[in-house]
């Protein structure tokens, strides 16, 4: 089968840009307060005093919701493995994208 040059550079391009991601950390990341399990804790009280506001790294782990809190630290440290992700998502989009623009230009498809 014959690719156009076009959608071959393309393809190119954006395999060199999953090459060099590195690191990806799947799941969200979110800035919340929190009560504790401290029946007596001011955070039960009316009106509740929450406890500080910390990072929570959430994510799915064979079909179960995995969370962990972050430190300013972690998170500093692993934000751009964050972004990766999220990039890399989209590249895997495009590339999808691109093949099946790739498929529907051949011609044994019949008409579209």
């Amino acid at each position: 089968m014959q690719i156009d040059p076009e959608h071959r550079a393309g393809a190119d391009q954006i395999s060199a840009q999953l090459a060099a991601l590195g690191f990806v950390l799947p799941g969200s990341v979110t800035h919340r307060q929190a009560r504790c399990g401290k029946p007596s804790c001011r955070c039960h009280a009316d009106p509740p005093v929450l406890h500080p506001p910390f990072w929570s790294w959430t994510r799915k782990l064979a079909g179960r919701t995995v969370t962990r809190r972050l430190t300013e630290d972690q998170l500093r440290d692993y934000q751009p493995w964050f972004d990766n992700s999220r990039r890399l998502r989209a590249l895997v989009t495009e590339l999808e994208d691109l093949s099946l623009r790739v498929l529907d230009q051949d011609p044994r498809w019949g008409h579209k």
